[in-house]
Protein backbone atom coordinates (compact mmCIF):
# COMPACT_ATOMS: atom_id res chain seq x y z
CA UNK A 1 0.00 0.00 0.00
CA UNK A 2 1.55 2.84 -0.89
CA UNK A 3 0.97 6.66 0.81
CA UNK A 4 1.03 9.54 -1.19
CA UNK A 5 2.33 12.87 0.62
CA UNK A 6 0.48 15.77 0.41
CA UNK A 7 1.22 19.48 0.23
CA UNK A 8 -0.63 21.44 2.48
CA UNK A 9 -2.34 24.85 0.08
CA UNK A 10 -1.01 27.81 0.00
CA UNK A 11 -2.99 30.39 2.49
CA UNK A 12 -3.88 33.94 0.61
CA UNK A 13 -1.50 35.46 3.52
CA UNK A 14 1.35 33.57 2.42
CA UNK A 15 0.83 34.49 -1.62
CA UNK A 16 0.44 37.56 -0.07
CA UNK A 17 3.90 37.64 1.70
CA UNK A 18 5.64 36.59 -1.29
CA UNK A 19 4.78 39.11 -3.28
CA UNK A 20 5.47 41.38 -1.13
CA UNK A 21 8.99 39.66 -0.70
CA UNK A 22 9.36 39.70 -4.54
CA UNK A 23 8.48 43.54 -4.49
CA UNK A 24 10.79 44.55 -2.36
CA UNK A 25 14.00 42.44 -3.90
CA UNK A 26 13.19 44.14 -6.86
CA UNK A 27 12.26 47.21 -5.25
CA UNK A 28 14.97 48.22 -3.08
CA UNK A 29 13.85 51.15 -0.87
CA UNK A 30 14.50 55.00 -2.16
CA UNK A 31 17.03 57.28 -0.96
CA UNK A 32 15.76 59.99 1.93
CA UNK A 33 14.92 63.35 1.23
CA UNK A 34 18.14 64.14 3.47
CA UNK A 35 20.50 61.53 1.76
CA UNK A 36 19.35 63.79 -1.69
CA UNK A 37 20.46 66.86 0.20
CA UNK A 38 24.02 65.41 1.15
CA UNK A 39 24.29 63.47 -2.20
CA UNK A 40 23.57 66.93 -4.19
CA UNK A 41 25.60 69.39 -1.96
CA UNK A 42 28.87 66.69 -2.27
CA UNK A 43 28.16 66.72 -6.18
CA UNK A 44 28.06 70.57 -6.24
CA UNK A 45 31.19 70.60 -4.36
CA UNK A 46 32.75 68.04 -6.54
CA UNK A 47 31.69 70.15 -10.13
CA UNK A 48 31.64 73.91 -9.43
CA UNK A 49 35.36 73.77 -9.03
CA UNK A 50 35.73 71.81 -12.06
CA UNK A 51 32.75 73.90 -13.84
CA UNK A 52 35.11 76.83 -13.16
CA UNK A 53 38.62 75.60 -14.17
CA UNK A 54 37.17 74.85 -17.46
CA UNK A 55 35.58 77.78 -17.66
CA UNK A 56 38.76 79.81 -17.19
CA UNK A 57 40.70 77.30 -19.19
CA UNK A 58 39.86 79.10 -22.54
CA UNK A 59 39.31 82.71 -21.47
CA UNK A 60 41.83 85.20 -22.34
CA UNK A 61 44.33 86.92 -19.68
CA UNK A 62 42.79 89.88 -19.64
CA UNK A 63 39.92 88.79 -18.33
CA UNK A 64 40.53 86.14 -16.23
CA UNK A 65 42.60 88.58 -13.99
CA UNK A 66 40.24 91.16 -14.17
CA UNK A 67 36.82 89.01 -13.53
CA UNK A 68 35.47 85.69 -12.00
CA UNK A 69 34.63 82.81 -14.11
CA UNK A 70 31.04 83.22 -13.21
CA UNK A 71 30.56 86.52 -14.42
CA UNK A 72 30.20 84.43 -17.84
CA UNK A 73 26.70 83.59 -17.06
CA UNK A 74 25.77 87.25 -16.22
CA UNK A 75 27.31 88.29 -19.20
CA UNK A 76 27.44 85.90 -21.90
CA UNK A 77 29.28 88.48 -24.06
CA UNK A 78 32.22 87.22 -22.34
CA UNK A 79 31.57 83.84 -24.22
CA UNK A 80 32.68 84.86 -27.71
CA UNK A 81 36.23 85.98 -26.69
CA UNK A 82 36.55 82.44 -25.58
CA UNK A 83 40.01 80.84 -27.68
CA UNK A 84 42.05 77.27 -27.40
CA UNK A 85 45.46 79.64 -27.23
CA UNK A 86 45.89 78.69 -23.64
CA UNK A 87 45.75 75.41 -24.09
CA UNK A 88 48.50 75.68 -27.15
CA UNK A 89 50.64 77.93 -25.15
CA UNK A 90 50.66 75.19 -21.87
CA UNK A 91 51.29 72.41 -24.25
CA UNK A 92 53.43 73.66 -26.72
CA UNK A 93 54.90 76.99 -25.02
CA UNK A 94 55.70 75.38 -21.50
CA UNK A 95 56.46 72.11 -22.17
CA UNK A 96 53.33 70.49 -20.68
CA UNK A 97 53.01 67.78 -23.85
CA UNK A 98 56.45 66.28 -23.26
CA UNK A 99 55.59 66.38 -19.53
CA UNK A 100 52.29 64.59 -20.47
CA UNK A 101 54.33 61.52 -22.04
CA UNK A 102 57.07 61.84 -18.66
CA UNK A 103 53.94 61.12 -16.98
CA UNK A 104 52.56 58.27 -18.87
CA UNK A 105 56.41 56.65 -18.66
CA UNK A 106 56.41 57.02 -15.10
CA UNK A 107 52.98 55.42 -14.41
CA UNK A 108 52.16 52.72 -16.78
CA UNK A 109 55.40 50.68 -15.11
CA UNK A 110 55.14 51.90 -11.51
CA UNK A 111 50.94 50.47 -12.20
CA UNK A 112 51.68 47.07 -13.75
CA UNK A 113 54.87 46.30 -11.98
CA UNK A 114 53.45 46.26 -8.54
CA UNK A 115 50.08 44.70 -9.73
CA UNK A 116 51.94 41.90 -10.94
CA UNK A 117 54.33 41.25 -7.69
CA UNK A 118 51.51 41.47 -5.39
CA UNK A 119 49.46 39.01 -7.53
CA UNK A 120 52.14 36.45 -6.72
CA UNK A 121 52.59 37.34 -2.83
CA UNK A 122 48.84 37.16 -2.41
CA UNK A 123 48.45 33.55 -4.20
CA UNK A 124 51.36 32.61 -1.98
CA UNK A 125 49.78 34.32 1.21
CA UNK A 126 46.22 32.54 0.33
CA UNK A 127 46.56 29.36 -1.21
CA UNK A 128 50.78 28.26 -0.14
CA UNK A 129 51.52 27.07 3.20
CA UNK A 130 55.29 28.04 4.64
CA UNK A 131 56.60 28.91 8.07
CA UNK A 132 55.76 32.34 9.14
CA UNK A 133 52.95 32.90 6.55
CA UNK A 134 50.76 34.78 8.96
CA UNK A 135 53.70 36.53 10.65
CA UNK A 136 55.40 37.94 6.83
CA UNK A 137 51.73 39.35 6.21
CA UNK A 138 50.86 41.03 9.05
CA UNK A 139 54.26 42.70 9.14
CA UNK A 140 53.74 43.58 5.41
CA UNK A 141 50.20 45.01 5.88
CA UNK A 142 51.74 47.34 9.15
CA UNK A 143 54.16 48.90 6.39
CA UNK A 144 51.02 50.72 5.50
CA UNK A 145 50.77 52.86 8.96
CA UNK A 146 54.72 54.02 7.99
CA UNK A 147 54.34 57.20 6.28
CA UNK A 148 56.14 57.62 2.97
CA UNK A 149 58.08 60.41 3.24
CA UNK A 150 60.29 58.77 6.14
CA UNK A 151 61.92 56.83 3.20
CA UNK A 152 63.33 59.92 1.30
CA UNK A 153 66.39 60.48 2.55
CA UNK A 154 67.93 56.92 2.50
CA UNK A 155 66.49 56.06 -1.13
CA UNK A 156 67.62 59.93 -1.86
CA UNK A 157 71.42 58.60 -0.70
CA UNK A 158 70.51 55.15 -2.59
CA UNK A 159 70.30 56.64 -6.05
CA UNK A 160 72.48 59.02 -5.52
CA UNK A 161 75.65 56.58 -5.04
CA UNK A 162 73.72 54.35 -8.20
CA UNK A 163 73.65 57.50 -9.85
CA UNK A 164 69.79 57.02 -10.65
CA UNK A 165 69.07 60.72 -8.93
CA UNK A 166 66.45 62.20 -11.95
CA UNK A 167 65.85 59.18 -13.86
CA UNK A 168 62.86 57.33 -14.13
CA UNK A 169 63.60 54.63 -12.62
CA UNK A 170 64.16 55.82 -9.52
CA UNK A 171 60.57 56.75 -9.15
CA UNK A 172 59.46 53.20 -10.37
CA UNK A 173 61.25 51.99 -7.30
CA UNK A 174 59.80 54.01 -4.99
CA UNK A 175 56.27 54.30 -6.25
CA UNK A 176 56.43 50.20 -6.69
CA UNK A 177 57.86 50.01 -2.82
CA UNK A 178 55.28 52.50 -1.23
CA UNK A 179 52.08 51.32 -2.77
CA UNK A 180 53.38 46.92 -2.71
CA UNK A 181 51.83 46.98 0.66
CA UNK A 182 48.13 48.04 -0.17
CA UNK A 183 48.24 45.70 -3.30
CA UNK A 184 48.85 42.66 -1.56
CA UNK A 185 46.56 43.30 1.75
CA UNK A 186 43.59 43.98 -1.33
CA UNK A 187 44.69 41.18 -3.59
CA UNK A 188 45.14 39.00 -0.40
CA UNK A 189 41.79 39.55 1.13
CA UNK A 190 40.10 38.69 -2.47
CA UNK A 191 41.45 35.81 -3.00
CA UNK A 192 40.47 34.29 0.00
CA UNK A 193 37.31 34.76 -0.72
CA UNK A 194 37.36 32.76 -4.10
CA UNK A 195 36.40 28.77 -3.76
CA UNK A 196 38.89 26.26 -2.39
CA UNK A 197 36.98 23.56 -4.83
CA UNK A 198 38.04 25.01 -7.95
CA UNK A 199 42.06 24.98 -6.50
CA UNK A 200 41.77 21.29 -5.11
CA UNK A 201 40.28 20.27 -8.52
CA UNK A 202 42.97 21.91 -9.82
CA UNK A 203 45.59 20.23 -7.95
CA UNK A 204 44.01 16.54 -8.58
CA UNK A 205 44.27 17.24 -12.18
CA UNK A 206 47.85 17.59 -11.49
CA UNK A 207 48.01 21.86 -12.64
CA UNK A 208 51.37 23.33 -11.24
CA UNK A 209 51.28 26.11 -8.97
CA UNK A 210 51.87 28.39 -11.90
CA UNK A 211 49.35 27.29 -14.36
CA UNK A 212 47.06 27.23 -10.98
CA UNK A 213 47.95 31.18 -11.19
CA UNK A 214 47.79 31.71 -14.36
CA UNK A 215 44.99 30.04 -15.67
CA UNK A 216 42.33 30.21 -13.04
CA UNK A 217 43.12 32.60 -10.27
CA UNK A 218 44.47 35.40 -12.30
CA UNK A 219 41.18 35.37 -14.57
CA UNK A 220 38.98 35.16 -11.38
CA UNK A 221 40.67 38.18 -9.52
CA UNK A 222 39.95 40.93 -12.31
CA UNK A 223 38.01 42.53 -10.22
CA UNK A 224 40.80 43.51 -7.39
CA UNK A 225 43.20 43.74 -9.57
CA UNK A 226 41.35 46.86 -11.25
CA UNK A 227 40.27 47.80 -8.49
CA UNK A 228 44.06 48.23 -7.38
CA UNK A 229 44.96 49.78 -10.74
CA UNK A 230 42.76 52.74 -10.47
CA UNK A 231 44.09 53.12 -7.14
CA UNK A 232 47.53 52.81 -8.14
CA UNK A 233 47.04 55.12 -11.72
CA UNK A 234 45.34 58.01 -9.43
CA UNK A 235 48.17 57.95 -6.95
CA UNK A 236 51.15 58.47 -9.29
CA UNK A 237 49.44 60.33 -11.51
CA UNK A 238 48.45 63.30 -9.43
CA UNK A 239 51.49 62.69 -7.59
CA UNK A 240 53.94 65.79 -6.76
CA UNK A 241 56.06 64.70 -3.89
CA UNK A 242 57.53 61.81 -4.80
CA UNK A 243 58.06 63.45 -8.41
CA UNK A 244 59.86 66.33 -6.88
CA UNK A 245 62.05 64.49 -4.54
CA UNK A 246 63.41 61.68 -6.84
CA UNK A 247 63.23 63.92 -10.48
CA UNK A 248 62.29 67.06 -10.22
CA UNK A 249 62.24 69.73 -12.69
CA UNK A 250 63.89 69.15 -15.95
CA UNK A 251 63.54 66.98 -19.30
CA UNK A 252 62.00 64.20 -17.50
CA UNK A 253 59.46 66.25 -15.38
CA UNK A 254 55.86 64.73 -15.00
CA UNK A 255 52.56 66.87 -15.58
CA UNK A 256 52.53 67.60 -11.95
CA UNK A 257 55.57 69.45 -11.62
CA UNK A 258 55.31 71.11 -15.29
CA UNK A 259 51.85 72.38 -13.68
CA UNK A 260 53.48 74.23 -10.83
CA UNK A 261 55.95 76.49 -14.15
CA UNK A 262 52.71 77.95 -15.26
CA UNK A 263 52.24 80.06 -12.65
CA UNK A 264 54.36 83.40 -12.67
CA UNK A 265 56.14 84.25 -9.25
CA UNK A 266 54.11 87.59 -9.20
CA UNK A 267 50.79 84.78 -9.46
CA UNK A 268 50.03 85.95 -13.06
CA UNK A 269 49.29 83.10 -15.40
CA UNK A 270 45.83 81.55 -13.92
CA UNK A 271 44.32 81.04 -17.49
CA UNK A 272 47.69 78.62 -18.26
CA UNK A 273 47.43 76.84 -15.29
CA UNK A 274 43.63 76.29 -15.71
CA UNK A 275 44.47 74.95 -19.26
CA UNK A 276 47.20 72.53 -17.76
CA UNK A 277 45.33 71.95 -14.95
CA UNK A 278 41.63 70.75 -17.11
CA UNK A 279 44.39 69.40 -19.19
CA UNK A 280 46.03 66.57 -16.57
CA UNK A 281 42.44 65.45 -15.32
CA UNK A 282 41.04 64.49 -18.20
CA UNK A 283 43.24 60.70 -17.81
CA UNK A 284 42.20 59.99 -14.52
CA UNK A 285 38.70 60.59 -14.83
CA UNK A 286 38.40 58.63 -18.05
CA UNK A 287 40.69 55.95 -16.25
CA UNK A 288 38.22 55.96 -13.15
CA UNK A 289 34.89 56.10 -15.27
CA UNK A 290 36.23 53.03 -17.66
CA UNK A 291 37.21 51.10 -14.32
CA UNK A 292 34.47 51.96 -12.16
CA UNK A 293 32.53 48.94 -12.41
CA UNK A 294 35.69 46.74 -11.31
CA UNK A 295 36.58 49.29 -8.66
CA UNK A 296 33.29 48.83 -6.61
CA UNK A 297 33.40 44.54 -7.43
CA UNK A 298 37.15 44.42 -6.22
CA UNK A 299 36.64 46.53 -2.72
CA UNK A 300 33.85 44.89 -1.87
CA UNK A 301 34.45 41.68 -2.24
CA UNK A 302 36.82 40.84 0.51
CA UNK A 303 34.57 42.95 2.99
CA UNK A 304 31.74 40.47 4.14
CA UNK A 305 31.89 36.82 3.36
CA UNK A 306 28.80 34.50 4.22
Amino acid sequence: MSSTAQVPPVTATETKQKRKATHFDANPAKAGWATKLVLTVLCLAWFIPVLGTFITSFRPLEQAESSGWWQVFTQPSYIKDFTLENYHEALVGKGMGDAFINSFAIVLPATFIPILIAAFAAYAFTFMEFWGRDFLFLAIVSLLVVPNYVAFVPLSKIYGNLGMSGTFPAVWLAHIGFGMSLAIYILRNYMATLPRTVIESAKIDGASHYQTFFRLILPMSVPALAAFAIFQFLWVWNDLLVALVFIGPGENEPVTVALTHLKGQLGQGWNLTTAGGFFTMIVPIAVFLALQRFFVRGLTAGAVKG
